[in-house]
């Protein structure tokens, strides 16, 4: 097989780097003169982007357009928003371009932090971390009598890609009546899933709502300010997918009211939040910073999983995580 000419704009620890200079084998590696300073950023037109016919990282959207060579794109990013349109499609499917992402790198870390979320809720952690009562006090009395199990409650996912997958296995023990809003059920799915027509019924229902859904055209503020008033009271809705999928003033006002329980947020828009912002004084709200899919070897497993795929694409085997 020829020599590959791959051109990777990703920010890569050292470690990271000489895995990818190994693993590429004979293949010739492509640098930027000005590599990204994120898995997640967009990065900046290169004049060497030309001659890659693969691209590992962050691909400028000029740089593919003028290009007559590449053939396959691999993203650092389970999230692909600023592709994911109808543009950008039909130059795909014109140029016969190949599109995967890493959302298997960040299926695991991403199904752990909203677990966290959840038990931390149940077991009112952020409260009691803060506290220094004495046993028997009315305070001491008032958290483990308010204190929840997440035992048989009802969960709606919205949305069933590879971190919903891995969040129901993880729930699976607690026993949990799961179900999943997906655009087109495969019927392979693990766990009943819904139509948006049944939505309003699951939301009313439903202990938990765990948003994971990408930011494209038909999810932007998806959780409006109906489907949150839809929401059974006390219920408490995690987003682990993208800030610009929920109306953040009307979940604000939800929280204010006292209708929703709580909310858990590790993505907003926009990132971060600007002081005096509703949401950052809205009561039962708890952010972290889009940390949701970090991990300490993060570099190297996005690497991992772009070789992985590379030995695939050379020996004519399908592509994990493909997009397009």
């Amino acid at each position: 097989m020829k020599m590959l000419k791959i051109f990777s704009d990703a920010p890569l620890t050292d470690s990271a780097l000489k895995l990818l200079k190994t693993g590429v084998g004979t293949n010739e590696l492509i640098f930027p003169s000005k590599p990204g300073n994120s898995v997640l950023a967009k990065s900046e037109a290169d004049p060497t982007f030309a001659e890659a016919e693969v691209a590992f990282g962050q691909p400028d959207l000029l740089n593919i357009a003028g290009s007559s060579r590449l053939r396959w794109m691999h993203l650092t990013s389970a999230g692909y928003t600023r592709y994911d349109t109808p543009e950008f499609r039909s130059l795909a499917k014109t140029r016969g371009l190949i599109a995967t992402n890493s959302s298997t790198v960040y299926a695991q870390p991403c199904a752990e932090h909203v677990l966290a979320f959840m038990l931390a809720q149940a077991r009112r952690l952020p409260s009691a971390l803060g506290s220094n009562c004495a046993s028997g006090s009315p305070e001491w009395v008032d958290f483990r009598g308010t204190s929840t199990l997440l035992l048989r409650q009802k969960v709606v996912l919205l949305g069933f890609g590879a971190i919903a997958v891995k969040l129901a296995e993880m729930l699976r023990p607690f026993e949990m009546d799961l179900v999943a809003l997906r655009r087109q059920a495969r019927g392979d799915e693990t766990v009943r899933i819904i139509s948006e027509a049944e939505l309003p019924q699951a939301l009313a229902d439903a202990d938990h709502v765990v948003n994971i859904l990408p930011a494209n055209k038909d999810s932007a503020h998806f959780i409006s300010a109906e489907r949150l008033a839809a929401m059974k009271p006390g219920a408490i809705l995690y987003n682990i997918g993208r800030g610009a999928t929920v109306d953040q003033s009307a979940l604000a006002n939800s929280l204010h009211s006292g209708h929703l329980g709580a909310a858990w947020l590790d993505v907003t828009e926009p990132e971060p939040l600007p002081p005096g912002h509703p949401l950052l004084s809205a009561p039962n709200c708890f952010i972290t910073p889009h940390i949701g899919g970090g991990q300490r070897a993060e570099a190297e497993a996005l690497v991992s999983h772009f070789l992985a795929n590379l030995y695939r694409y050379c020996n004519g085997a399908p592509l994990m995580d493909r997009i397009m």
